[in-house]
């Protein structure tokens, strides 16, 4: 029994080296950690007022900000999952540790979906249950998704690998993708996954890699991805 406790301790001591290589945390105050989180908390509520805000605004083509929102389609822009990923991914890469980003980024996430559903229901008046069943599973996988996008900014081939399946998703969330075909969605989701590419970028080398990876995963899960 004794053997058995020391084997499970090994192994989880090799396990923590193995990610401290790939990439090692820093130390956070606790006060600056409860902040963060509040901060992460607050900024998606904002954020997710706004969205559904802009969502439900009637546009009158006399008000020149309301031309660019009906251009830019801003309103259907932020309900789609591309430019939350990002906020997600901006979040995740630049915590200070894979356990902070899982945190900041589930934070994030509770605080967007609970006020954009809070809002449509008491506003809007339907519950889109459905719906937002979506994003609350989302937003239970949020931590365990942003740990992956904190080791991505690592060192190593495994970063390569999971910067690659990033890829795939933005790739899969901002372009029109199938077997045969790539087409362009817009401006906006063109600069979201300039941002995630940024986000992750590393060495030229690395990212030109990365990349190859994210268009042989994006074209295979082309069929079965949801948001087309």
């Amino acid at each position: 029994m004794i053997q058995k406790s020391n084997n499970t301790k090994n192994k989880t001591a090799i396990l923590c080296e193995m990610l401290y290589n790939v990439r090692s945390p820093k130390k956070t105050e606790k006060k600056n950690v409860i902040f963060a989180t509040l901060s992460f908390l607050l900024i998606g509520i904002v954020l997710g007022l706004f969205a559904k805000w802009l969502d439900q605004l009637s546009l009158d083509d006399t008000i020149w900000w309301h031309r660019i929102a009906e251009k830019l389609d801003l309103g259907n822009f932020f309900s789609e999952p591309a430019v939350w990923l990002l906020a997600a991914l901006l979040i995740a890469v630049f915590s200070r540790s894979a356990f902070r980003a899982a945190w900041n980024v589930f934070a994030f996430f509770a605080g967007m979906c609970a006020a954009y559903h809070a809002y449509t229901v008491l506003f809007s008046g339907f519950n889109p249950a459905s719906y937002m069943l979506i994003w609350y599973g989302l937003t239970l996988l949020s931590p365990i998704l942003a740990a992956f996008c904190w080791y991505a900014r690592g060192a190593g081939p495994v970063p390569v690998l999971l910067d690659g399946a990033i890829l795939a998703v933005f790739l899969l969330s901002c372009f029109g993708l199938g077997f045969f075909y790539i087409t362009f969605r817009g401006t906006l989701y063109l600069l979201v996954f300039l941002g995630a590419a940024a986000a992750l970028f590393k060495t030229p080398k690395k990212f030109v890699f990365s990349l190859l990876i994210g268009f042989v995963l994006a074209f295979g899960l082309s069929p079965v991805w949801p948001y087309r």
